[in-house]
């Protein structure tokens, strides 16, 4: 085993301990909040993990033994388990620190009407490239958890946030998955996805963040929201 084993492991520690040491240095209250975060991304986890192992099972992605440490579990890296639940502390850090720096920031109907029309286009995007597993099920998937979002009248008040959180969060996502894809630590199967990239990431991936960030963030305020009751 060399260096090159710990890479995809070493990015994650580095991910997870700049978002911790970040919070502890501003004394946001960030991780006070572990009790609704850790619920908040276990569900979701639960849901990629079992969709990650079945694609890798068939062939639509790959990993590279050059830079895993080797250790699997269910067929699975174990830095493929804990990147689900890594991408999502830095990601709701980000939408807390927007949820207190922009608190007067609020235009739900103009959010809302963007989201009738994301909805339109994710649904087309599955229809169309229904053929490409990745694409079709991550469009899919992404349409029916939105639609449900949507429709939810407690969580129209989060969108502006919501949406401002994931292209902020998109950043340090692209750098992570842009070092594992450009490596490659994972490649894909190009018959299973559109083959439009942005830099060396699948355009499906930031779909599949968009989803993953979307239920981490509706779970989170759902905990929140209860304590008060």
């Amino acid at each position: 085993m060399g260096i090159g084993n710990f890479i995809y492991v070493i990015l994650l520690a580095a991910v997870t301990l700049a978002t911790a040491g970040i919070s502890i240095w501003r004394r946001d209250g960030y991780i006070g909040q572990l009790k609704y975060i850790l619920p908040a991304m276990i569900f979701p986890a639960v849901i990629f993990i079992i969709w990650d192992m079945r694609f890798t099972e068939i062939g639509i992605w790959t990993f590279n033994p050059k830079y895993i440490l080797g250790e699997t579990l269910n067929g699975l890296p174990i830095e493929e388990w804990l990147f689900f639940f890594v991408v999502p502390f830095f990601s709701l850090y980000i939408y807390e620190i927007l949820q207190q720096k922009l608190i007067r920031f609020n235009q739900p109907n103009i959010f809302v009407a963007l989201t009738l029309v994301l909805l339109v286009v994710f649904a087309l995007i599955a229809y169309f490239y229904r053929k490409n597993l990745y694409t079709f099920f991550t469009f899919f998937l992404l349409t029916i958890y939105f639609g449900y979002t949507t429709f939810r009248n407690n969580f129209k008040k989060n969108f502006p946030k919501f949406y401002l959180s994931y292209f902020a969060a998109l950043v340090p996502f692209l750098i992570l998955r842009g070092i594992l894809t450009a490596l490659p630590v994972i490649s894909f199967n190009s018959e299973h996805i559109i083959n439009i990239h942005i830099f060396t990431v699948p355009v499906e991936d930031l779909a599949y963040f968009f989803l993953l960030h979307l239920m981490n963030i509706t779970i989170f305020e759902y905990l929140k929201i209860r304590r008060f009751f």
